[in-house]
């Protein structure tokens, strides 16, 4: 039997370790070493669990919203805005569909970059430089606004394109170009109110006027689309999305009347374009209840082009006589100007005009009665001061009505200096010049003691107040006059203007309703009923005849005032008052600023552009006329229907009534006439009878009626073969003459066409 030998287990050697040996430290450092490699990284896990609690319990809701803005994307939808109407719900402002452009840049390639810049530089107008920079600095953007308020038009075209190219090309443009649906601000009356309206900006936002001093209440609550999209910005399948609707703004109505409105910016228009003046502007008021009823001003502009210039005499003036800043920016100086509703923001010297507030004051205190009498001999003295009457012989021995009614300096001073600076500063204030009216609109002009007026606390000397008393040395906004004028119209009361006279909801339901308000009874109701008859004569017999309207009495004052620091021969020619007298309706205040040429008093250039306002606006309120004899007579009638009745009979009995009668053709009966029936025609007119065989209308030529009176003006429309509307005050002496014309002197027109001439004076009305 083999033997079987156990091998035999080797001694540990060089090189070799035992397994004991191998589980025991080797040294000291190595064991420092392996606790500090614990210690490590037993601090990095206590940092890490720190970390991580800081970042879900302290911070946790920051980061969450950060994460939930990287992954949602939100996209905004404008709220339409409120609609704005005038009195009759006509709209004034209106916000209307159009679209907004935009792209997924993102999603430009070679393949497809020619195609999207030709699509939007062609079909958007956009400059194709300036759009590949915004393109490639917004690369890895999956939303980009290209354009906004895009027409309807102008879309259309944009998606046609688009279709085509990817039916042709087959690439995918149509992941790249997008439209979406936006508002845009529309004023439909254009130039209409815009001074009060104001306009918006790009962003939706009111700039000025009530679009601005209502903007939070007209601009509604933004809605949003709130989308979940991936690490590039792609809208991921199965996506969240939320849709918020957006709120509309509430609808205002105004107290504005766009009839009102029309007829006082056509008065002003041609008063702007007549004297020439810088600029022109007016209010119309609610005698009874402070409610603004028509604003305007020129230069204006339109607020569905705000930026555009409309008068460039504007720029003209400013790179001209405009201050430092002005001359080096005419155009941005025109922009601010045309913007502003210059009868609430302007201040003027409204010289003479003040007289009836100071009388009224006086008078309301006792320092004068009805038979108080002066002796103007033309100037007085204040001082080392000689103050001069226009008519420097003077008026000799007045009363308070006839200082209103000869507009007498020297009496005005007179009574101003019995006064003193105290109560003259307490009617100042209590008419309302020393605070601004609070109407609710932006930009009304802010009154500065030592700037707008004298406060006796600070300064008002003598010679201040000798100045004041005529209205020199003040400076007040037609607002504040208008307001203050239709005090003395109303039995005292100085009420609150107001240009919001409710505000609805989209379904129409009232929201809230302004109502008048008395601020304080500035003089009793029988002293405004003197100075108001007062005032009756100053437009009947004084310095406002050329006010008068035929049929209707007005109460008013005329003013000139020379603009101190604009140099010699600088005016301003302005009017207030209102109508009718005996129970007024509506108070008008006209202003022209620095006129040019011959004509610069109020009573010669203002008067006469409220009486157009007057007459116009009273017709058209409903206010019934009352004629004297002789403006029944200057009349016109409606023309009777002659076709059909015999040449022969039909001239035999209107020449019997007083007309003249032109026949055209040599046919028996009546076919065709001038002026057709149902025209206005004056009671001595012309009448055309046109009968068959006449082939063409008979044509004849205006006379020029500048300078001629009524009856003057009368026989040469009828040897022209005209007819002639009268517009004025016509019934007085013979110092009423043509003024102007609504078709040019040359000009061929009709036989039978009626022409309209407005009369006025200059004699007697120089204030």
């Amino acid at each position: 039997m083999a033997e079987r030998r156990r091998r035999k287990k080797p001694e540990a050697g060089v090189g070799e370790i035992t397994a004991h040996e191998r589980m025991r430290p080797t040294s000291k450092a190595g064991a420092r070493g392996v606790v500090l490699f614990l210690i490590v990284a037993a601090a990095a896990l206590i940092g890490c669990v720190g970390r991580i609690a800081n970042l879900s319990l302290i911070h946790g809701e920051e980061y969450r919203q950060k994460a939930e803005r990287q992954q949602l994307s939100v996209t905004t939808l404008d709220a339409s805005r409120g609609t704005i109407y005038d009195a009759n719900m006509n709209v004034l402002a209106q916000s209307a569909s159009v679209w907004m452009c935009f792209v997924n840049p993102s999603k430009i390639t070679d393949k497809n970059r020619a195609d999207v810049l030709d699509v939007l530089c062609d079909c958007l107008d956009l400059d194709r430089e300036t759009l590949i920079t915004e393109l490639d600095e917004n690369s890895k953007l999956g939303y980009y606004k290209i354009k906004g308020k895009i027409e309807y038009a102008e879309k259309t075209a944009l998606l046609d394109r688009v279709r085509e190219i990817r039916k042709e090309k087959h690439n995918d443009i149509d992941s790249v170009i997008f439209v979406d649906p936006d508002t845009k601000r529309y004023y439909p009356g254009g130039t209409l109110a815009s001074n009060v309206l104001g306009f918006t900006g790009v962003d939706g936002d009111g700039l000025y006027g009530i679009e601005s001093y209502y903007e939070k209440i007209l601009r509604g609550t933004s809605g949003r689309i709130v989308t979940a999209r991936d690490g590039v910005q792609f809208e991921m399948e199965n996506a969240y999305e939320v849709t918020y609707e957006a709120q509309q703004g509430t609808d205002l109505v105004l107290t504005l009347n766009s009839e009102l409105q029309t007829i006082l910016r056509s008065a002003l228009e041609d008063a702007y374009h007549e004297t020439q003046a810088k600029k022109v502007y007016g209010i119309i008021q609610d005698t009874k209840t402070g409610a603004i009823l028509a604003v305007s001003g020129l230069p204006d502009f339109d607020p569905n082009d705000p930026y555009t210039v409309q008068y460039p005499e504007l720029e003209t003036y400013f790179a001209t006589y405009g201050t430092a800043e002005e001359k080096a920016d005419p155009h941005v100086a025109a922009q601010y100007e045309q913007w502003k509703a210059k009868a609430i923001a302007d201040f003027y010297f409204p010289g003479s005009v003040y007289k009836v507030f100071l009388v009224a004051g006086a008078l309301e205190e006792g320092v004068i009665d009805e038979n108080t009498g002066y002796h103007c001999t033309g100037t007085i003295t204040v001082g080392p001061r000689t103050i001069k009457d226009y008519y420097t012989t003077g008026h000799g021995d007045e009363t308070p009505c006839t200082l209103l009614v000869n507009s007498c300096n020297c009496f005005s001073v007179n009574v101003g200096l019995q006064m003193g600076t105290e109560l003259y500063y307490k009617y100042f204030q209590g008419f309302g010049f020393t605070d601004r009216t609070g109407i609710d609109m932006s930009g009304e002009g802010t009154p500065a003691v030592n700037v707008t007026y004298h406060d006796p606390a600070v300064s008002f000397t003598t010679s201040d107040l000798a100045s004041a008393s005529f209205g020199q040395s003040i400076a007040v906004t037609p607002l504040q006059v208008v307001t203050a004028v239709s005090a003395l119209g109303n039995g005292g009361k100085l009420m609150q203007p107001y240009i919001v006279s409710k505000q609805i909801d989209g379904d129409g339901n009232v929201l809230s309703y302004t109502e008048p308000v008395v601020k304080r009874q500035v003089v009793s109701e029988k002293t405004a009923d003197t100075v108001r008859g007062w005032m009756t004569q100053v437009v009947s017999d004084g310095t406002g005849k050329n006010a008068r309207p035929a049929g209707y009495s007005v109460a008013g004052k005329t003013g000139t005032s020379e603009k101190l620091g604009s140099g010699d021969g600088v005016y301003i020619a302005s009017f207030a008052g209102f109508a009718p007298a005996d129970d007024p309706r509506i108070s008008v205040v006209i202003v022209i600023d620095e006129p040019r040429g011959d004509e610069y008093s109020g009573g010669a250039i203002a008067a006469p552009v409220a009486r157009e306002v007057f007459e116009k606006a009273l017709n058209y309120l409903g206010v019934e006329p009352s004629y004297s004899e002789k403006e029944l007579q200057e009349m016109s009638v409606p023309m009777e229907d002659l076709i059909g009745g015999t040449v022969s009979t039909v001239r035999e009995r209107l020449e019997g009534a007083g007309y003249t009668v032109r026949v055209v053709g040599d046919g028996a009966a009546v076919s065709a006439q001038v002026p057709e029936a149902g025209r206005q025609i004056p009671k001595n007119g012309v009448v055309v009878l046109y009968s068959q065989g006449y082939t063409e209308a008979e044509q004849v030529a205006v006379p020029d009626f500048t300078g001629m009176t009524v009856s003057q003006a009368s026989k040469e429309a009828a040897a022209a073969g005209v007819n002639l509307k009268i517009s004025g005050n016509s019934s007085g002496d013979g110092s009423f003459v043509v003024y102007k014309q609504d078709v040019d002197a040359g000009e061929m027109i009709d036989a039978g066409t009626t022409v309209a001439v407005a009369f006025r004076t200059v004699d007697g009305v120089h204030d």
